[in-house]
């Protein structure tokens, strides 16, 4: 067939995911094989593919592939999270674009339009998933509300709340006025920003003449001000115990309190105290019994607990009071600084700390499990300097608050009569019977009950993912669930080790008394440039999908995973999916150029070929190592770059150059059979090796370069298994190719055509290499002779290789200068790097601790560099 110039990657890319989705390669079903398990991070349903999900998903498909490949039974399970938040957003947003308020819908009217969004745009991001090459089973597509694992989230908090492990009080909480409701402490995003520090003044209650200054970044909050707190030790307050203070605008009367919490460096060592509005003064408040006045309301205005501007945004209440105390004469200063303020995660608005009555886990017992297993290595984090990270939050951990006022998401099933009383049931009707029981005689039973308004926090949910895609609680005992859990890897990123990470690990334990996964990959964060992160605020991120159209998905794919270590950033560039491209035109022609070879059955292979054909086996074998190796340890990006420059560099730029057949007078000459073969053979594992990698190209090669069945596809090809090398022939190659690399390099430098036969002399009185390497240098080098003296040869371009002097017999006048400038620059090189060896083997404690075979590798870099040093300075004594 006729195999077009250039790899056109679109056309290609659609033929196969049809094909592999046709062919049901991805789906995957309990059998007798190990099974190999990756449940997918959730995306929301709001989200549309970002350069976060690019890495993310690439990584994953790449495990999915290997260990596909290797026989394993893969899994790799597909989902959706509801996103309660965000996705409540959006419908509201869109209801107003239609003229209508949330408020004017019921609950049910709301959830209908909530689902008709969902069902409308909640697909788009596993669409475009699939534009990546995501060899998801997309038959196990979940969503986190569909009805068993909603159901899974209902049996579960009636279990831990009748456990003792939930419970419903009133808590200062971060509450969020623009989404109007509650928020973990996970969810608050703290930025550095520019504030101002005010000093006022409050008088001393009946003394006309006597102040305390105070500082706060928070004027609005003054309303709310229920004591004045200093230091018990702190000399400049003793005086006043006893004392009340008057605050002003609102006029109160409150008592100075004393507690060793204040820090007396800061500010003035006097504290306002706002038991409503921030969480160290609602502590002060409960052990001082403070009165507490709430000032604002759940939007964030003033509310008519404060008495003064009524109504008004906290913000420009702020400035207003600031300005009015100014005119009062109780502004001391202002000071400008910085401070860390924060926000939400959802809709960015400032957090605002407020008394709510809410529901919560206790944390405490329940998240030792998820602890111990992760210090104890049970569970892995890739790389493992989060581990301190975690065990500094798990050991800090506070209670979690699960309730969200909201409507998208599951709803608490707790129920209420008339009175405020409340039980816990999954349905109205257990509802009724537990409050006959309450009540014993059935008397006094409530006329009706009310459910409780609130959802729960999408993480609560999303904890129970790795269990609940394989219903493991509604149906404890099926088949998918023994046989795939607990999983295998899970890949994420590092801000969401607490929100669902380790929520996950509590739950594994908590139901299936085992851990949901035994490594968790912790992947960096995309940026650009100029290293901030990739955002769409930002419109620094470029649109996933335009760059697949540009790059093709393989060649988006390894842009992504070259410069990618485990946790640490990735400093993307377009240049890098440019590279990928370049890296698939490559590997298209050195195909184009295997199949464009003609083939003489009859011919004898000639013994360089056979040469060439032992060293690449055994190259590819002891790479082959090292890259299984990388993939154990997950070093992904280093898999990858093993990959690539074995493809670029062994098999293109020397092994193919080493076996193509020469032309005679414009026409190849044919290769023979067995080199043949053997270079097929070599290609389709290469392909393999790189399958995980660039899936689309792989598979369109794997079938152009033999006729195969329809089953017989690369996706399911086997892993290669690594065979004995040969330690011997690599050296001898490694010669070699410095030989033929100097031999280049000095046409180079001497502007010689490299279609000029030339001449190598080697100054050793013994042949450095074997006749078949002696041929495939002079190949390689373009060389009409290599031969061995013992003596200097005049008239030569000269370069040193190891401990041997190397010269090209060349009749044109060397520039002296030059070549004594250049001498003069390899010589201080030479001399810097005997240095830093020298340095290394006389360190006593590298020596004792190092392994015989690198001090055995130092010593010989020692005594190569010495012998290049000779040799240059005989050559300038020469000059």
């Amino acid at each position: 067939m006729e195999i077009p110039k250039t790899y056109s990657p679109k056309g290609i890319e659609d033929k196969w995911y049809k094909y592999w989705l046709e062919n049901k390669f991805f789906k995957s079903v309990p059998d007798g094989r190990e099974p190999y398990t990756i449940v997918i991070p959730p995306p929301n349903v709001t989200g549309v593919l970002h350069m976060g999900h690019m890495l993310n998903n690439t990584i994953q498909d790449v495990l999915i592939r290997r260990a596909r490949m290797m026989g394993k039974n893969a899994c790799w399970v597909p989902g959706t999270d509801h996103a309660s938040i965000a996705t409540e957003a959006r419908v509201v947003a869109m209801l107003r674009e239609k003229g209508i308020k949330k408020t004017d819908l019921s609950r049910e009217e709301f959830l209908k339009y909530a689902w008709q969004w969902k069902e409308k745009y909640g697909g788009i991001i596993l669409e475009q998933l699939k534009k990546l090459g995501a060899s998801c089973d997309w038959d196990r597509t979940r969503f986190t509300m569909d009805e068993n694992l909603s159901e899974a989230v209902i049996d579960v908090f009636i279990d831990l709340y009748n456990k003792g492990l939930i419970y419903r009080g009133v808590r200062m909480v971060n509450w969020d006025p623009q989404g109007l409701t509650a928020v973990s402490d996970e969810e608050v995003i703290h930025k550095e920003v520019n504030s101002r520090l005010y000093y006022f003044k409050y008088q001393i209650e009946g003394a006309a003449n006597e102040w305390i200054t105070i500082a706060t970044t928070r004027p609005e909050t003054i309303l709310g001000d229920t004591a004045i707190c200093v230091h018990p030790e702190d000399e400049r307050y003793r005086h006043l115990k006893g004392k009340k203070i008057i605050v002003p605008i609102v006029n109160r009367s409150v008592p100075v309190i004393f507690d060793e919490y204040i820090d007396r460096n800061f500010g003035t060592g006097a504290l306002k105290v706002t038991p409503a509005h921030d969480i160290n003064d609602y502590n002060l408040g409960q052990k001082h019994k403070l009165e507490i006045i709430d000032t604002l309301t759940a939007e964030g205005k003033i509310s008519p607990a404060a008495g003064f501007y009524v109504g008004e945004d906290r913000f420009v209440v702020r400035k207003k009071i600031a300005k009015e105390l100014e005119e009062l004469g109780r502004l001391v200063k202002v000071e400008e600084i910085k401070n860390k303020v924060g926000y939400s995660e959802r809709t960015d608005a400032v957090i605002e700390p407020r008394l709510s009555m809410q529901w919560f886990v206790k944390m405490d017992k329940l998240s030792k499990p998820a602890l111990e297993n992760v210090l104890n290595g049970q569970i892995k984090l890739i790389p493992d300097k989060f581990v301190n990270t975690y065990k500094h939050w798990m050991s800090t951990v506070h209670d979690w608050c699960i309730s969200r006022q909201l409507w998208w998401g599951q709803r608490i099933p707790a129920w209420y009569d008339e009175k405020g009383n409340f039980v816990v049931a999954k349905t109205k009707e257990e509802a009724v019977e537990k409050f006959k029981v309450l009540s014993q005689t059935g008397a006094n039973m409530p006329s009706d009950l009310r459910q409780d308004e609130d959802v729960l926090d999408t993480w609560f949910s999303s904890w129970l993912w790795p269990i609940s895609v394989f219903d493991g609680f509604k149906n404890p005992g099926n088949p998918d669930i023994n046989y795939y859990y607990p999983t295998n890897d899970l890949v994420t990123a590092p801000e969401i080790l607490f929100f669902w990470v380790a929520r996950m690990i509590i739950a594994g334990y908590e139901y299936r008394g085992i851990k949901p996964f035994s490594t968790v990959y912790l992947t960096g964060i995309v940026r650009d440039k100029l290293g901030r992160k990739m955002s769409k605020s930002l419109g620094n991120s470029p649109d996933p999908l335009e760059l697949i159209e540009k790059f093709g998905a393989d060649g988006v794919r390894v842009g992504m995973l070259l410069a990618s270590p485990a946790g640490n950033d990735l400093p993307f560039d377009e240049s890098l999916c440019e590279q990928g491209r370049n890296f698939s035109n490559k590997i298209w022609n050195a195909f184009r150029l295997i199949k464009g070879w003609s083939v003489d059955p009859a011919s004898v292979q000639p013994e360089a070929c056979r040469t060439a054909v032992e060293w690449f086996n055994s190259r590819f074998n002891e790479q082959l190592g090292i890259i299984n190796e990388h993939y154990s340890k997950y070093r992904m990006s280093e898999v990858l770059m093993t990959v690539y420059k074995l493809i670029w560099d062994d098999f293109c730029s020397w092994y193919l150059e080493m076996v193509k057949p020469e032309f005679v007078e414009g026409i190849s000459r044919p290769i023979d059979k067995s080199t043949f073969e053997s270079t097929v053979l070599f290609f389709e594992k290469i392909l393999k090796i790189l399958h995980p990698f660039m899936p689309f190209i792989t598979e369109e090669l794997w079938h152009l370069i033999a006729v195969r069945d329809e089953k017989n596809c690369i996706i399911t090809a086997d892993w290669p298994e690594t065979t004995a090398t040969s330690s011997a022939i690599l050296a001898d190659f490694s010669l070699a190719s410095e030989l033929v690399i100097g031999i280049r390099n000095s046409r180079k430098e001497k502007n010689i055509s490299p279609k000029e036969v030339l001449e190598l002399v080697i100054k050793s009185n013994t042949p450095v290499v074997s006749n078949s390497w002696t041929d495939l240098i002079s190949k390689l080098g373009n060389l009409g002779k290599i031969s061995y003296s013992i003596q200097k040869t005049e008239k030569s371009i000269s370069f040193q290789i190891r401990q041997f002097e190397c010269y090209i017999p060349y009749s044109v006048d060397i520039d002296v200068k030059a070549e004594k400038d250049r001498l003069e620059k390899e010589l201080a090189y030479n001399k810097g790097f005997l240095k830093t060896v020298q340095s290394k083997l006389a360190n006593e404690r590298f020596v004792s601790n190092a392994k015989p075979e690198i001090l055995q590798t130092e010593r010989q870099k020692q005594a190569d560099a010495e012998a290049k040093i000779k040799s240059i300075e005989e050559q300038l004594a020469r000059i």
